[in-house]
């Protein structure tokens, strides 16, 4: 508890002051970069304090000049800031829509240029995948996390449609994703966050416009997250290859 303690305050006090900073220059230069170099910044900081270590695998599958689509299982509060400072590039999140409702934090959110997602509001969500693919389409990467909320079981929930209807329409490369570890760090509904190392695994890219629809890209992207996980965590029909 006194490692999530730790975390949560140094985070309270971190994005205020780094919003005095950053939030002049922005509006003077009309640039985000340093909001985000000081946000990937705070992420490692705040993970650093929190006694866990991170890895990464599979990360030169990448393409430094390619924007892609990053679609990851969600298993804790951690996972954002272990993941994207891990991937080594900017890009915009679909985030949950409460945070905007944040003082400073929503501010940032939406300079920074991340999407809210209405998870109630049918009509909300579709401008919100409408409002995704004119980001992508401008040239920048987005992180998804397509159960739409975190697994309270480690195991891998159904999908929302959303964000595959969004990655046949942009037309831009899918890039599944791993986060092993995380879910026992700090799991859904606790509060310590327990010490240990949180590994993700990038796995190959996929081309939307090589599926007749989106049930198959749906199911594509989903085995390629399973096959990451701990044997413990996949259903019997998980697929083992990467």
């Amino acid at each position: 508890m006194i490692r999530a303690l730790v975390a949560v305050i140094f985070w309270s006090i971190y994005v205020p002051v780094a919003a005095l900073i950053a939030f002049p220059w922005t509006f003077i230069s009309g640039k985000i970069d340093l909001i985000w170099q000081l946000g990937m910044w705070g992420a490692r900081a705040g993970v650093w304090l929190s006694g866990v270590r991170t890895r990464v695998v599979g990360l030169e599958r990448l393409d430094p000049k390619q924007p892609y689509i990053f679609m990851s299982n969600h298993v804790s509060n951690i996972d954002p800031p272990v993941i994207v400072p891990l991937l080594r590039r900017r890009m915009s999140i679909l985030a949950k829509k409460e945070l905007f409702s944040i003082p400073v934090l929503g501010m940032a959110l939406r300079i920074g240029q991340i999407v809210p997602v209405d998870r109630r509001n049918r009509d909300a969500a579709i401008e919100s995948v409408k409002r995704a693919v004119e980001v992508l389409r401008s040239g920048s990467s987005m992180l998804v996390y397509p159960e739409g909320t975190r697994t309270r079981n480690g195991r891998l929930l159904p999908f929302k449609k959303g964000p595959f209807h969004m990655a046949l329409e942009a037309g831009i490369p899918v890039v599944p994703l791993t986060i092993v570890g995380a879910y026992e760090i700090w799991p859904k509904g606790k509060f310590a966050i327990h010490p240990g190392t949180a590994t993700l695994i990038v796995h190959a890219p996929i081309d939307p416009k090589q599926f007749g629809n989106r049930e198959e890209l749906t199911e594509a992207v989903r085995r390629q997250i399973e096959s990451g996980l701990p044997e413990k965590y996949r259903t019997a029909t998980a697929w083992t290859g990467r």
